[in-house]
């Protein structure tokens, strides 16, 4: 209650607010999805926060109360060509500006989950953690979340052999031994040290 109430006076003293957060840096597959989330305060949703912390039932429950009750949810993306051409960290930062991009209007001020900002059209406050400390970036790490890994779901029926249901991309070792059996995908981060090794770049 006291985060929630902290977003009603800073909402009534700054303007809009929105959470930004990012979820797919670590992996080898797929691309690196953003989102941005203007909550509503008169409509609180209780349990945010930071989406690793919590289970998958409970994201997906979550997932759904913010869209039907958020005032605008933005998703943003960065491919895997991209972070191969520009570095993880820059198109991270690409896909947080195209998340908040996408909102249906303009925020006055964006909490950003980490220690800097992308270059935005509002103003922006990077803060370590956030998705732990701030409701609005607890929400953007939910959907963020739960879009990658929905998509991951969808790319393992086109290459089931690497098994995206279980890992969703990230580097484990059964990941790693599937690389090695089957080759790489279009789809995989070839500038990302296991990938490259295999491919001999």
């Amino acid at each position: 209650m006291i985060q929630e109430s902290i977003v009603v006076e800073m909402t009534s003293r700054i303007g809009v607010i929105c959470g930004v957060d990012e979820a797919g840096r670590g992996p080898l597959f797929g691309d690196v999805v953003a989102a941005a989330v203007i909550l509503d305060p008169g409509k609180p949703i209780a349990g945010l926060g930071d989406s690793k912390k919590i289970s998958e039932k409970v994201r997906e429950k979550l997932y759904q109360q913010i869209y039907k009750h958020a005032i605008s949810v933005g998703v943003g993306r960065a491919s895997a060509a991209e972070i191969d051409q520009m570095n993880i960290l820059q198109a991270s930062m690409l896909a947080m500006k195209r998340a908040v991009e996408s909102l249906s209007l303009v925020p006055d001020l964006a909490l950003i989950d980490g220690n800097r900002c992308p270059s935005l059209i509002c103003a922006s406050e990077a803060i370590i953690k956030g998705d732990a400390k701030e409701i609005t970036i607890g929400a953007a790490s939910i959907i963020a979340k739960v879009t990658r890994d929905r998509e991951m779901l969808e790319w393992h029926k086109k290459y089931p052999w690497y098994g995206l249901d279980r890992h969703k991309g990230y580097p484990t070792q059964a990941h790693i031994k599937a690389l090695e059996e089957h080759g790489i995908s279009p789809q995989h981060r070839r500038s990302f040290a296991p990938v490259r090794r295999l491919i001999g770049t």
